[in-house]
């Protein structure tokens, strides 16, 4: 019989056992030597950093959807709010000379037009290059235009007053969505 040497497992990361990094993918997106814009989506808003990697992260600059207030737009966690954030963030970045970019979605999955697509999709149209597919955007959703009509489909019932309760709070009517979109959009433009 021989002596123990040491324990026979790999104690996890302390983060990955919480489920809170994925280290493999992290390590191929600081191999890219890029900074990463990493999109991060709570029940009450989103927040969109752009990150560069030399010794420790540092945050170049970054945008939370709470910020669009001063330019019109009331944030709810969705496709439009997604866009407008990662537009702002991006012009951001652009002002602090920064132009490429990788996408960084954490432990999200990456579904085609979620979230982090329309973060990529409003940075890209502000100018950011970001590696990227055509094929996983709806510029339809990402400008609210689906909010639109669902509002349109269920006006006058009890459904409506209880769905969209928050914009009602707002003074916003979710019907005309696509029209405030455009407006904050240009505005964010002139920024």
């Amino acid at each position: 019989m021989s002596k123990a040497t040491g324990p026979v497992y790999n104690v996890p990361f302390r983060r990955r056992k919480k489920c809170l990094t994925n280290y493999s993918r992290r390590l191929a997106l600081l191999k890219s030597r890029l900074p990463r814009m990493i999109i991060r989506k709570s029940n009450r808003g989103l927040v969109v950093q752009i990150v560069n990697f030399t010794e420790c992260d540092k945050t170049e600059a970054s945008a939370y959807s709470k910020e669009l207030e001063k330019h019109g737009w009331f944030p709810q966690s969705n496709l439009p709010t997604a866009y407008l954030t990662g537009f702002l963030c991006a012009k951001r970045a652009i002002k602090k000379k920064i132009t490429k970019a990788v996408l960084d979605t954490g432990l999200m999955n990456p579904t085609k037009a979620s979230v982090p697509f329309a973060a990529l999709k409003g940075a890209v149209d502000a100018g950011l290059e970001i590696p990227h597919s055509e094929s996983m955007f709806d510029n339809d959703r990402f400008s609210g235009k689906h909010i639109a009509e669902y509002a349109n489909k269920i006006k006058g019932t009890e459904a409506y007053s209880k769905q969209f309760s928050a914009y009602a709070k707002k003074g916003i009517a979710p019907e005309n969505m696509v029209t405030i979109f455009e407006s904050v959009k240009s505005k964010l433009q002139k920024e």
